[in-house]
This record gives structure tokens, sequence and C-alpha cells, in this order.
């Protein structure tokens, strides 16, 4: 977790001396230190309850909750791996809602047992692409309810395995993971504790998984008697009393499956004069006249009844295909929509969002294709250029002034802006609109929105920067690029290549990289000659050279280093020119030439204090701080590691601050202070433990 130390030749004593009883918030001293800092380290987060509401009304499945809690109470104070129980059915038959229950009763029972119990949620759905999972992203998702910062996240999947298990370890713990489609899928997500349960919900049987003691919940179509039961439930048992054949009858129509029965319950209710034998004949007629299988004539019967309005909202909500916030609408027209949909059993609002069962939203997203794709075409636009201006807006808030290639998205007539306090805000709803936000890119590609898909990539690398989803963001970007290149816009395209670069190489896919920035320095040389087409071009020199010290190719990085720090120095851009100067030094240090090193870093150092840059001024005095420990200049490299910490712990870095504490520690070491080493290693070791770096 540290930078290297370039060498390990130290000889060199200080006068270093630790006196007194060590204690929290005493800055470090370069020569004399009478108390350290030792921090204890800020408590585990609280363990996270990621349960769903239960749903308002619930029937049968006693057989499957009665095996589960004896499966449960079987495999009590178990060590090694966690009960897995795998629930499988088709889609509607209310697996995520048993899913829950079985959840929340394990996590209720260990709570009156007297122990805690956490529970964790994943739905790998939105995590597919081209019909396949990262298990590393996936393994994000439950990491950051578990308290690991986006700063501490592993770059692979290796490493999150690590902090996840690491976290799990001897913990009580119910996951929930929703819409698995392989074994393969659920394996790296296991929590490292015998006494935790994951519940995997499925369509069909995972065949593949590796547990040949998994229990597995087969769910059918509830039985007829059952299914009376639900809908008396939601429409209400008096509604029905009068009709018991014609409530069978439409119990049989939608085939046991709870999605479908809700919204038959629905339109029942909805329509409270209207007995019971005429919607059943209608749905019958349907089935006669058009031959559509039974449950579509529920959704059909639903979507009849629906307004023009509340049509529109369905079939937007099909097409556009993740859960949309309420402040994406228009406020006057919404409510009643939103109101109506609500009653007809067609969608929930969950998080101020509206949210569809799956089989509900593939039926909206026929209606939406067959009966006025060029209207529902239009309202996705308005919608993909609504998250635009927004994410443009929280893109501003978060990352501050920087080189924006995309024209900023005018506001739209009738939809307020979200309201961004500061920062942390916009980086917040970047993380809570990024499936949105990755939706957009591929809709506007696909509807030949070249410009709007590729300046979506603009916010979406701000938020890969703070909370890393590598697969999600190599597939934004490669549309991205797609669109960029099918636009021939050719700053746009030199951009996306260096910033896709950057997450292939994180996983490992060097030569991939190498081929993207091969391709963007090339492309560079015909961007204009204005300033800003000459930082692009510095920019893709520099993610090159990047790309060379992430290798470990010191040497090879240098010249791309050079000419990018050449340009910035031309075009007068003075925080360039201290980052390629900070860069060039750390990869003269790795490469032995400390006096080459030292110059730089000096340089480096005293540009970023005069632009008052407090991170870069942190880092370059830990950079330098190493380079003149390896000097035999010990005590000026106290002093620079002793600032850096206390710009570490003014800016609530943890991340930096145990980087320096290290540093701290092995400069201790050298001049035989061995309590002085021992109390930083310590207070490192709590930051590490606190904030899950894997290893600690």
């Amino acid at each position: 977790m540290t930078d290297d130390p370039y060498t390990t030749s130290r000889t060199a004593r200080t006068s270093n001396s630790v006196s007194g009883q060590a204690r929290i918030g005493h800055l470090v001293q370069a020569d004399s230190i009478e108390s350290l800092t030792v921090h204890q380290g800020a408590p585990l987060p609280p363990i996270p309850r990621q349960l769903r509401p239960e749903v308002a009304h619930f029937v049968d499945r006693e057989g499957e909750q009665e095996r589960f809690a004896r499966s449960v109470r079987a495999r009590r104070g178990a060590e090694g791996r966690p009960l897995v129980v795998a629930v499988s059915g088709l889609s509607g038959v209310g697996k995520t809602t048993l899913g829950f229950r079985l959840a929340r009763a394990f996590a209720d029972a260990s709570d009156d047992a007297g122990h805690g119990c956490g529970a964790l949620y994943v739905d790998l759905d939105p995590l597919r692409h081209d019909g396949v999972v990262e298990p590393a992203d996936a393994l994000a998702e439950l990491l950051g309810p578990l308290g690991i910062a986006p700063e501490w996240l592993g770059a692979t999947q290796e490493a999150r395995a690590k902090q996840y298990w690491e976290r799990t370890h001897g913990t009580r713990l119910v996951v929930v993971v929703d819409n698995a489609r392989y074994g393969a899928e659920v394996e790296p997500l296991l929590p490292a504790s015998g006494d935790s349960v994951v519940i995997v919900a499925s369509q069909g049987r995972l065949y593949d998984l590796d547990d040949a003691d998994a229990v597995e919940l087969p769910l059918r179509p509830l039985p007829q008697p059952d299914a009376v039961r639900l809908l008396g439930a939601i429409a209400g048992a008096a509604r029905l009393a009068g009709e018991p054949e014609a409530v069978a009858a439409l119990a049989s129509l939608c085939d046991g499956l709870p999605a479908a029965l809700r919204v038959a319950a629905g339109r029942v209710r909805r329509h409270r004069r209207r007995p019971v034998s005429r919607l059943v004949a209608e749905f019958g007629a349907e089935l006669r006249e058009k031959g559509v299988p039974v449950v579509e004539a529920v959704w059909d019967a639903a979507y009849r009844d629906l307004s023009e309005r509340a049509c529109g909202l369905y079939e937007l909500l099909g097409a556009f295909g993740v859960p949309v916030p309420l402040a994406a609408l228009p406020s006057e027209d919404a409510e009643d929509a939103v109101e109506e949909l609500e009653e007809a059993g067609l969608v929930d609002v969950r998080d101020e969002r509206l949210t569809m069962h799956a089989l509900v939203r593939a039926h909206a997203e026929r209606r939406a294709r067959d009966r006025d794709p060029a209207r529902v075409r239009a309202a996705c636009t308005r919608l993909v250029r609504w998250y635009l201006r927004q994410a443009q807006h929280a893109d501003r808030v978060a990352a501050g002034a920087r080189l924006v290639l995309g024209a900023p998205e005018p506001p739209l007539p009738d939809l307020a802006d979200v309201e961004l306090a500061d920062s942390g805000a916009a980086y917040a709803w970047l993380e809570s609109e990024r499936h949105a936000l990755l939706r957009c890119v591929h809709l506007a590609y696909a509807d030949g929105l070249d410009d709007v898909a590729w300046a979506l990539c603009e916010p979406l690398w701000t938020h890969h920067l703070d909370r890393p989803r590598h697969a999600d963001t190599v597939a934004a970007f490669r549309t991205g690029l797609a669109a960029a290149r099918r636009a021939e816009h050719l700053a746009a395209t030199v951009r996306l290549r260096c910033q896709l670069a950057r997450p292939l190489w994180e996983t490992g896919a060097f030569d991939e990289a190498a081929r993207e920035l091969d391709a963007a320095v090339a492309a560079a040389v015909l961007l204009p000659t204005t300033p800003d087409g000459r930082k692009l071009a510095a920019s893709a020199r520099e993610f090159r050279g990047r790309l060379q010290a992430e290798r470990g190719a010191w040497e090879a990085a240098l010249p791309d280093y050079e000419a990018a720090r050449a340009v910035h120095e031309e075009i007068g851009n003075a925080y360039g020119v201290m980052l390629l100067t900070y860069q060039l030094g750390r990869a003269e240090a790795h490469l032995g030439h400390r006096d080459r090193a030292r110059d730089l870093l000096e340089q480096a150092h005293a540009e970023a204090r005069r632009l008052g840059r407090d991170r870069m001024t942190a880092r370059t005095a830990l950079a330098l701080g190493q380079v003149l420990e390896q000097s035999e200049e010990p005590a000026r490299a106290g002093e620079l590691y002793a600032s850096a910490l206390a710009s570490a712990r003014a800016r609530g870095s943890a991340f930096e601050e145990a980087r320096v504490l290290d540093a701290l520690a092995r400069l201790a070491r050298t001049t035989a202070d061995a309590a002085a080493a021992d109390a930083y290693e310590a207070s490192a070791a709590a930051l590490r433990v606190r904030y899950g770096a894997a290893g600690s």
C-alpha cells in the first residue's frame, strides 16, 4: 500500500526520540518527538441491513419457509462455508419476495438471540454485460455497505475478494443474490463465515453451483386456493365474496403467478362496480381472439384501462429499462399518471423512483415498440437529455473546473434540476444514478445521438475515479468511443481512448490499453493547435507514460512524460507542468537517479505549494521525502512526511494518511526509534482495519 522506497540502503541516523505517552492528535516533529499520534481506528461501520420492506400481502410458501428454518437450525454454529439456499422458478412466481422474507426471518432470529446480523443485497441483472457478470463489480456492490471507502477498494477481483473475506470473516450475515444465471456468478460472493446464509434467486436451477449441500427451493405457481386468497387480500374479500366462481376463474387465468395476480387484483379494485365475471370474460376474449398467452392478457387488460398520459409513462418505463426517479418526470403530468399506474399494480414507488417487475417491464417494452414508437422515442430522448444535464451539473460540482468537451445541455421545460449542495452530494448522485447513466449511453448511441452518448462519458469518468466499477466503465466507454468515432469528433475520440485505457490497465488488460493509447497519441497529432487541443494531446502522452509506469517500465515512461511536460510549458499550463514534473521525478527515483529525481520533485513540490494544490503538495512531499531519505537527509524527509501527514488528516484522506505513516515508520526504523516505528505502524494498521484494506 506504499510507494516503493526506490532502494534498500539506509545508513543515516537522526536525533528522533520518543518520550512521554503516545496520544491522539499530536503532530509529528522532525527532530524530537515528545508524543506520537496513534490512531486506534474509528469504530467499524454499523452492520448493514439491506432488506426490502415486506410486501403488503403474502400467501403460501409455508413449506419452503419451514424447510429453510430447519436447514438453518441444522447448520447453527457451522464453520467454513455458509449455507446456500437456491430459490428458483418462473419469472413472476415470487422468488425475490420469498428470498427477502427468508432473509428477514434469519436476520430477526439472530437479533432475538442477541447476535447482530447484517443483510446484504445485490441484483446481478444491472451488472450484466453481454450476458456476463464481472465478479469484481458485484463484489464492489457488497463492499460499499461493509464500509470499504472508494479509495481503498481493490482494483482486481482477487483484491476485492480478499477484502470481502476479511470483512465477512466471523460475522453473521444473510446475503441475497438476485437474478443469478450461473453458479459461477454466486461463488465469489459467498461470505467467509459458516454462520451466514446466502439466498440466491434464479429462474433455472444452478447446476454448476459448487455446493452439494445447497438447499434447493424450487417455486411453483401458487395453488388455486392460495391464488384466490392473494386476490382477496389485495382486492378486498368483500369485493369478491359474491362471485366465487369468477374469482376462481380469474386466479386460473393468472396461472398462479403472484406478479399477475397483483395486477389483476388491482384492476378488480379499480373497477369497483364492474362484476368480476365481466373482467374474466374480457381476459378470455383476449386469449381467444388474439391468441396471446394468458398472463399477457392480464397485462393487456390493465394497459387498456390506462389514460393516455399513464400509457405514455408506462411505455417510457418499459423502453428506458431501469427505474426512473420521480424528479425526472414533469411534475404536473406525473402525479396522476404515477398514481394510476400504482393503483393498477403496474409500478411500485421505492426511494422516490418508479420500479416495475421484470414481467411487467417486458410487457411495457413490447407496448412501447408496437403502439407508437416515435412518441416513446421522443420521451426517451427527453429523459436521456435530462440525465445528461444533471450529470454535467454533478460533474462540475464534484470535479470542479476542468477541460470539458461536451456542449452544456440546456434546461428542459417543466423539469427542475437536481439540487446538489456540495461535492459529496454530487458524487452520491452519480453513484445512485449510475445504472440509469450507463443505460443512457447505450440508448443514445442506439438512437444515433452520438454527441449525447460520448458526452455522458465525461461525468461517468468522474464517477469511475471515485467509485470504480470496471466492467461498467469499459462497456460504457467502448460505446462512447464508438459514438465519438461515428460522429467524427476527433477530440472526444482521443479522450475516450485514454479514459478507456485506464480501467483496462487497472484490470490487467495492458496490451489492449496500449493499443488504445497508441491510437490516441497517433490521432492527437491531428488536433487543432489551440491550447485545449494541445492540452489534450499532452494528456494522451501522459496517459501512455502512466501505462508504462503501471507496467513497471519506468524508462519507457520518460519520453512521454517529457513530451507532455514540454507541451504544458509551451501553452502556459502551470498545473500540467507541475504534474508531469512530479511524474518524471517518480520515474527517475524508481530508476535510481536520485539527484535528477530530487531536482524534479523539489520543483514539483514548490510549484504545488505555489498553486495552492493541497493534495499534490502532500503527494510531492511524500515522494521527495522518500528520495531524501535515501540520500541521507532523514531530518528533512521527516519534515516533509510530517507536512504530508497533516495535510492528509486535514483533508480526511485516510488512504494517504496510511501511506505517510508507513513512510514515517520506515524512517523511524532507520534511526533505531523502535517505539516511534511501532506507533506509526499501529496507527497505519488501525486505519487499514477500519477501511478494509486487504492483507491488513
